[in-house]
């Protein structure tokens, strides 16, 4: 029996014969020609036994086949400019695009550092994909730009009297996928290039669930830990009045993030209901502060994965907390439920540090201490009488196997990776939003750490949003699970192998920009 590819070439021999002869083909050939129809016309309809020549897998992302999955489109598009703003410019490699991407957005947002990083550290990461199909570049260049963005004034009256003024912010960055959803995150350090960076960060990271959902990133300049309680909600009511005009159950829904919490999400939802008649959809949940553990438990769940592929376990594993919010608390309880020791918080004030670990009940306490709004760790040493406070001097000379940065974004730099690695540890796992600078991810590399990207690590606030009121520790830890190997198999399939950061953001960009194509120029 032929096989497909012998008996295509077959036909196209013999109907070349047919072409070429004068008078009527041989008895040969034409027994030859019926037999070779039969067996095409035999294999079309599937009743061929005759395996293929090379036997491909469809890819996780697109569902096309192959290494070369995304070369469907005509590498013509490379012959297309790129940009027209000074003449044609044309690029020859992928990773020529990404640095013409980055260039553009330089010249256009240049004082935003934050999000030039962002974009430099994404595009660089998916210049393979540009390799493989020039037109994801020129979708790429328009998702450099949000889709909506909201900068409005908020004042509100303090305890004193007196008018305060703060800004608000809303970028609704992508709709490809769905309605507009990610954090809200208020904090003396937010602005302009912070909201926009995490808000690009949000498309990728949702997009990594496989669910239909957009990304918006909003929040203020607004400082809620030394506010009064008073203050906190006339605050929030005055943002959520303007910012109620923009969202909703089924266009924008915003979630926990830094410095919002179950406190300042009630104050949200109470103003938007009171302005809006719909303000809910059975099952789904809208500015609501439930399942507020559900970040911390994701990193570790995925810190959890990661160790697994190694053939390890987060039992006994000392793991150094890097911060003292709601999710660095919520990372510490899973890592005890997993028999690991969390050895660390920190704050304002510095750092707390138990040599024998941090029992179930020293979290409550620390959970207590917290929960006063802007109170400090420090108060921890008056009820611990095992606990180091500073000491030693810096929290990364603390010797660990693992460390979970949720602090501030950009906390961990090249000088901090070296002392952990220095110091035995094998890893570090994104508690928060961009914790690690690029440079530190460079030394992490380098020095062969394992590395859980927050773009990965951080999806669990998506997960449990689109789940609903049904979301269980069960169902988080088997979406983990699946992100971690889909974002695993795509580092190794555009031959990142064991690059997450990268895997994630190809993934991520893959099911978004794949949306995109179908869309037009909007």
């Amino acid at each position: 029996m032929f096989s497909i590819t012998t008996a295509s070439r077959s036909l196209r021999r013999v109907e070349l014969s047919k072409a070429r002869l004068c008078g009527p083909p041989s008895p040969a050939n034409v027994a030859l020609l019926s037999s070779v129809r039969r067996a095409l016309s035999s294999d079309a309809k599937g009743g061929s036994n005759t395996k293929s020549v090379v036997t491909t897998k469809k890819n996780l992302v697109t569902n096309e086949e192959g290494v070369h999955q995304t070369m469907k489109v005509s590498k013509s598009w490379k012959n297309k400019p790129l940009f027209r703003r000074q003449g044609d410019v044309r690029f020859k490699t992928g990773a020529e695009a990404a640095q013409l991407l980055v260039n553009e957005a330089t010249r256009r947002d240049a004082p935003l550092t934050q999000f030039i990083d962002s974009i430099s550290s994404t595009m660089h990461c998916l210049s393979p994909v540009f390799d493989r199909n020039p037109k994801y570049a020129f979708i790429a260049k328009t998702l450099m730009e949000p889709e909506r963005y909201l900068q409005f004034r908020v004042a509100w009256i303090d305890d004193v009297g007196v008018v305060r003024m703060n800004r608000g912010f809303r970028v609704q960055y992508s709709s490809s996928l769905g309605c507009f959803e990610g954090g809200l995150h208020f904090g003396s350090h937010i602005d302009n290039a912070v909201i926009k960076s995490l808000a690009f960060d949000q498309v990728f990271s949702n997009a990594l669930t496989g669910f239909n959902m957009g990304a918006a990133v909003g929040g203020s300049d607004f400082n809620p830990l030394d506010k009064s309680e008073g203050e906190l909600q006339r605050f929030c009511q005055s943002y959520m009045t303007e910012l109620a005009k923009y969202i909703g159950p089924d266009i924008d829904n915003p979630w926990m993030g830094m410095g919002v919490g179950k406190e300042e999400m009630g104050y949200l939802f109470g103003q938007f209901k009171r302005i809006n008649s719909k303000n809910s959809i059975p099952g789904r949940f809208f500015l609501s502060g439930t399942f507020s553990e559900v970040p911390g438990y994701a990193v570790v769940h995925f810190a959890n994965e990661m160790l697994k592929d190694k053939g390890e376990s987060l039992e006994g594993k000392r793991c150094l907390i890097v911060g003292s919010g709601k999710v660095a608390r919520s990372v510490a309880a899973k890592l005890l439920s997993y028999g690991a020791i969390p050895l660390s918080f920190s704050d304002a004030s510095g750092h707390v540090y138990e040599p024998d670990g941090i029992k179930e009940g020293q979290l409550r306490t620390i959970n207590k201490i917290k929960e006063d709004r802007g109170a400090l760790l420090g108060r921890y040493i008056i009820a611990s009488t095992t606990a180091q406070f500073n000491d030693p001097d810096d929290l990364f000379d603390i010797p660990c196997d693992l460390a979970f940065p949720c602090g501030a974004m950009d906390a961990v730099d090249t000088a901090d990776v070296e002392k952990l690695a220095n110091n035995g540890c094998i890893g570090v796992i994104e508690g928060g939003q961009k914790t690690i600078t690029a440079d530190a991810r460079k030394t992490l590399k380098k020095r062969g750490m394992m590395y859980g990207p927050h773009n990965v690590t951080m999806t669990g606030p998506a997960i449990s949003h689109h789940v609903g009121a049904s979301m269980t520790n069960e169902i988080l830890e088997q979406h983990i699970a699946r992100i971690y190997q889909e974002v695993k198999n795509t580092a190794s399939e555009f031959n990142v192998r064991g690059d997450l950061y990268t895997g994630g953001n190809i993934q991520g960009f893959l099911r978004v920009a794949n949306e995109m194509m179908g869309h037009g120029a909007v």
